[in-house]
């Protein structure tokens, strides 16, 4: 017997919760999430979400900087709907009771990278932290919604061009779920790289089981790599601690080991350009000093540090670090994947039935280089208006089909292990901040090893997870060769100049074979 519902968001982050709220008007939502409510990105994010609400700034000034920032890309007329849209959803939060920082009455705004304004609204340093217990508080306390945690997707059905459910995994034992529309935001696909600032469930889950279903995937070259992770020695953690943008924004500074302020022979911005260059000046003054990381100064800022960044206060201190007296070391690392899904203006994939919000999903939104603090942005106004879509989607009409056997083919609890690891190494090493076209067609031909695990038909989690990433690994080489320029967080040795001819987004077409320009 299979669970019926109307609809289904795979995924607890912020753009899920933003949908199910919209949907919980149309009827009953169900909500599944492969660990708990807690366990995705946004409960990690730092520095705060961009808004235009101080009585300084615009949404003009909001629009012209996301798009500077994403380096000639930007899909305008999504930009423009999240600058105008972005408000209005960030008012409800307030209304929901999230409490952002004040500075008697008003609220504080701080500054970020590429950002001409103080425009970002801020918790603390928890500021995803507090903007999800703020919705997930709300919809706990919504008659319409069910959450189900601890569930893995293992695959979409589709019948007849239409999304009509899901298989998901409970305690081992595959199960279909009907419904009327399915809302992907599983975040995004960090923990395919050896560095990352991810949380462990970020493999990819959503980008992967719409591209086998068939759905199209776009701009799947473009990941931002974040300038300032906490450096911990040859330890190498699943994840690595965040430094927030915040913190340059305030005043911190990037010296080398020689203790040189170095950003501004590279930028005229200097610690405040663009995430992108700010990732590859640090990479480049690592190999010029021979040193694995740099430093980042915190002592020009005239606050009190402890305050005003108390998670990152706590972090350096258990790592013997006093941000106060001492320079912080950090490097780059994974952070946020501009590609996913090919969405539109409203969720909507090529599949009807099936939509995706968030860091899942790709409307060319951010451009090859998101600009700082828009991501929480994306998945609270995206994810609404997909929820808001969906909701009126009508009931399928197809019979519920069987589920598949799994494959007698398997693989090993320590193979699975071993693969995610030499990935994980590898896209690292040949796919990261500098790619070059030996470099990629060498991950490619590795990876072509493995060819044979994506085809398994399995209901165990973290085969399920192995091929997530190895799916998500391959199009991200695959586009990182297809597009024969640098630009945005996307930069090739090999062509290291922007060519106009490609100021477009590359999307696999309909029959996900190749990719389209």
């Amino acid at each position: 017997m299979a669970i019926r519902t109307d609809f289904i968001v795979i995924g607890s982050g912020i753009a899920g919760l933003s949908a199910a709220r919209a949907l919980s008007a149309f009827g009953p939502t169900l909500i599944i999430t492969k660990s708990n409510i807690h366990e995705g990105s946004t409960q990690w994010a730092q520095g705060g979400i961009a808004v235009a609400l101080h009585h300084d700034d615009t949404t003009h000034f909001h629009y012209e900087d996301t798009l500077r920032a994403g380096d000639g890309i930007c899909n305008e007329a999504a930009v423009k709907i999240l600058v105008e849209e972005g408000p209005a959803r960030v008012s409800e939060l307030i209304a929901l009771g999230a409490n952002f920082d004040k500075v008697g009455s008003e609220f504080s705004f701080t500054q970020e990278a590429a950002h001409d304004r103080r425009r970002i609204l801020h918790a603390g340093d928890s500021t995803g932290r507090e903007i999800e217990k703020a919705l997930g508080n709300s919809l706990k306390r919504t008659p319409n919604i069910t959450f189900m945690p601890n569930t893995t997707v293992a695959s979409l059905m589709v019948e007849n061009g239409r999304c009509t459910g899901c298989i998901v995994v409970r305690d081992g034992n595959p199960e279909p779920i009907l419904a009327r529309a399915i809302i992907l935001a599983t975040g995004g696909c960090g923990q395919v790289y050896a560095y990352n600032t991810n949380p462990p469930v970020a493999t990819g889950d959503g980008i992967a089981l719409a591209y086998r279903a068939g759905a199209a995937v776009q701009d799947m070259e473009f990941t931002q790599f974040h300038p300032t992770t906490l450096y911990t020695g040859d330890k190498k953690p699943i994840s690595l601690f965040l430094i927030s943008e915040a913190v340059r924004g305030e005043g911190g500074v990037l010296r080398n080991r020689h203790g040189d302020r170095f950003m501004l022979r590279y930028h005229p911005l200097a610690e405040l350009a663009p995430r992108d260059v700010v990732a590859r000046a640090i990479f480049q003054e690592m190999s010029l000093t021979n040193a694995p990381h740099v430093y980042l100064d915190l002592s020009e800022i005239p606050l009190d540090l402890q305050r005003r960044f108390p998670t990152i206060f706590a972090r350096c201190m258990d790592s013997g670090i006093d941000i106060r007296r001492e320079f912080i070391p950090v490097a780059p690392g994974a952070h946020y994947f501009m590609g996913g899904v090919s969405t539109d203006l409203v969720g909507g994939t090529l599949i009807p039935g099936l939509f995706a919000a968030g860091e899942t999903a790709s409307l060319g939104l951010h451009g090859a280089n998101r600009l700082a603090s828009n991501s929480l942005l994306d998945g609270l106004v995206f994810g609404y208006r997909a929820g808001m879509t969906a909701g009126e989607m009508p009931a399928p009409t197809t019979p519920l089909p069987p589920i598949p056997p799994a494959s007698s083919l398997t693989i090993s609890r320590r193979d699975t292990q071993l693969i995610r690891s030499q990935l994980r190494d590898l896209m690292w090493q040949q796919v990261g901040i500098i790619r070059t076209e030996s470099g990629l067609l060498d991950a490619q031909n590795q990876m072509a090893q493995w060819h044979w695990i994506p085809q398994i038909i399995t209901y165990d989690e973290e085969v399920l997870e192995l091929q997530s990433l190895l799916i998500t690994a391959q199009l991200i080489t695959q586009f990182a060769l297809s597009r024969t320029e640098s630009r945005g967080a996307h930069s090739r040795l090999d062509f290291p100049h922007k060519d106009p001819s490609q100021q477009i987004h590359q999307r696999t077409d309909k029959y996900c074979d190749r990719i389209i320009k």
